[in-house]
């Protein structure tokens, strides 16, 4: 069973989270909090597997109260829920120690699967996040390279995955969600998820962030 705690000053907004929450078998919510500032408190009444944490609240927010929260539990695995898209804030939220950033538009598959994700030790970002991450690496190289960045020829890696991985490898790294994916190669959600986890079995990474991290440091995919 996988417990979880929920914090965001948004009580409709953690019911509905809850009620997705509810419909599955393993996991658990033992608790909720409106405000960063009573994380740590919560935590220890709790122990969770897993704290879903809304990045804005009224006392602390949540890249803060993540940070706080580490200081007392270093273990404490922390998916950041937000709103905003911006690398920015995600870069703010992984550096504080949190595993996970969601955006608020997410589905109920998406949730379910980076629970599941972080929960196992992994870390998840929401597509569009890794999308703009992805920007983000392509301008400071340019910028590195004083505007006249120009992008590698692109090796796919087809001595360790298929032709059909390396699709599924370039479409995550262009921020798609397994549903974008199975609609652009005409294939199930299903199978994309299999192709997911074969990519990631083969690459040796916890999850699809990583694999995009080293797809692009080696070369493997278009950085568009």
């Amino acid at each position: 069973m996988t417990t979880i705690l929920i914090v965001d000053d948004h009580q409709l907004f953690r019911e509905g989270v809850k009620r997705i929450l509810d419909f599955e078998e393993t996991f658990e919510v033992v608790g909720e909090g409106d405000d960063g500032i009573e994380v740590v408190e919560l935590y220890d009444k709790y122990n969770p597997d897993v704290v879903l944490m809304d990045i804005n609240m009224p006392q602390m927010n949540g890249v803060e109260a993540t940070e706080q929260l580490l200081q007392h539990h270093p273990d404490a695995k922390v998916i950041i829920l937000s709103i905003h898209d911006d690398e920015s804030y995600v870069s703010h939220a992984l550096k504080s120690g949190a595993l996970g950033y969601m955006l608020k538009e997410m589905d109920a598959n998406a949730i379910v699967e980076a629970i599941k994700v972080v929960a196992s030790g992994g870390s998840y970002l929401h597509p569009k996040v890794t999308h703009n991450l992805v920007q983000e690496f392509k301008r400071l190289s340019e910028r590195e390279h004083k505007g006249s960045f120009q992008p590698a020829e692109v090796r796919r890696p087809l001595h360790l995955l298929t032709k059909r991985e390396c699709e599924v490898l370039q479409l995550l790294t262009d921020g798609q969600s397994n549903r974008a994916i199975g609609e652009s190669l005409f294939i199930s959600e299903k199978t994309v998820k299999n192709h997911v986890s074969s990519i990631l079995q083969k690459m040796s990474v916890n999850d699809r962030t990583q694999a995009v991290v080293m797809a692009i440091k080696n070369g493997w995919v278009e950085v568009k």
